[in-house]
């Protein structure tokens, strides 16, 4: 096997312009739809030459484009290439939509699935119920672990102690007067997880929402991401959805892990 490479070669093969193209990409969200050369340099924390020089750049590649009147840039929807390569090559993504949409035909209610990074989960495949709900959540949309049920399934499967440290490094702010942001109460909710198997969140990320989820599995034990079904409060109970959806949520994230499995 090779000598991994020193931290000094690592740092000297680390590119900064690189960091700073994805760091204007970045910078974009609900709150900056466009902004000015100003603006992005701020936003970034770069110089306005830097930012001048990022902007240029992903405007030649498509990335970007300024408004004809306001002068101001903003994203393009070549963007979501990046994203859409993601979601083609992610095979568990392939592996689980058969599932995934079984359930939400059985369940009537729209079915997710999510996978971690840092903090957060990630949505990757999504299929909505013909019923409807209030809350749109397209693939991409992150949510927290601490206070929803998929973030959940997933900490449970971790050691507690490293479930405790991705807890603590997180902003555990109540979204709802239901929200939990108590970290020995977040953990003994993680124990009741290991030992039924499936998570929940009743109205703590929003209100009039709750879900019911479930880890998948890697061949090596890990957990790679979870499943969880939307039962709007308004159609469910908590002790419905448990006594109903919970066993089909568990069949499925078992079906999806024993598939993944085979694949590994």
């Amino acid at each position: 096997m090779k000598d991994q490479p020193s931290q000094e070669v690592a740092d000297a093969l680390f590119n900064q312009s690189l960091e700073k193209g994805l760091a204007v990409l970045r910078a974009f969200d609900a709150r900056r739809r466009t902004m000015t050369l100003a603006e992005v340099a701020e936003a970034t924390a770069i110089t306005k030459s830097s930012a001048q020089r990022m902007i240029y750049t992903l405007e030649a590649l498509g990335y970007v484009k300024k408004h004809a009147t306001t002068r101001r840039y903003q994203l393009t929807p070549k963007v979501m290439e990046i994203g859409y390569n993601y979601l083609e090559a992610d095979t568990l993504v392939d592996v689980a939509n058969p599932f995934l949409a079984e359930l939400a035909t059985t369940t009537g209610e729209t079915t997710n699935m999510t996978e971690p990074y840092e903090t957060q989960m990630v949505y990757v495949a999504r299929f909505v119920g013909h019923q409807f709900i209030p809350i749109h959540m397209p693939i991409g949309s992150r949510i927290p672990m601490y206070c929803t049920g998929s973030g959940r399934a997933y900490l449970s499967t971790l050691a507690p102690a490293d479930a405790r440290v991705l807890l603590q490094s997180a902003p555990l702010t109540a979204r709802t007067p239901h929200t939990r942001t108590n970290v020995d109460d977040i953990m003994a909710q993680l124990a009741t997880v290991r030992e039924r198997g499936y998570a929940c969140n009743n109205e703590e990320l929003f209100l009039g929402d709750m879900t019911i989820a479930a880890p998948i599995v890697s061949n090596q034990g890990a957990a790679v991401a979870a499943v969880h079904v939307v039962t709007p409060t308004s159609r469910w109970t908590m002790e419905e959805v448990e006594k109903k959806i919970g066993p089909l949520v568990l069949e499925c994230a078992r079906s999806i892990s024993n598939s993944i499995r085979t694949l590994t």
